[in-house]
């Protein structure tokens, strides 16, 4: 592959972290779930998901909303559209990206294999 110009995927920052990307995989699949849903979908401690919320809330990528049942004070989360459309963006991104190093590995294989 000398020769050729490899171009840098656009992996967003916003999403890349595991802990982010894990919890807008696991909103992709619902409408809406609750916090605590989240929590244990993900494996995660309530002020990681906290902190996780925030950060993606203020990238416009997840919306929540409180509310009650009964007397209990409940938080829902949910992808916002734009969120649903970061990911699989990021999604293309990573695909991408293995690929060129997929093809970067075998080109760097047979350079190897001919020379020998």
């Amino acid at each position: 592959m000398r020769g050729e110009e490899r171009v840098s995927p656009a992996l967003d920052e916003r999403i890349h972290h595991p802990t982010r990307l894990a919890v807008m995989a696991f909103l992709s699949g619902c409408t809406e779930a609750e916090f605590r849903a989240v929590r244990e979908g993900c494996g995660i401690s309530d002020s990681v998901l906290s902190k996780v919320v925030g950060a993606l809330e203020a990238a416009e990528y997840v919306k929540v909303r409180k509310g009650y049942v009964g007397k209990r004070p409940r938080t829902w989360l949910r992808l916002s559209p734009e969120g649903r459309r970061a990911l699989l963006a990021h999604l293309v991104a990573l695909r991408d990206l293995a690929a060129q190093a997929a093809a970067l590995g075998a080109a760097a294989e047979e350079a190897s294999a001919a020379e020998a």
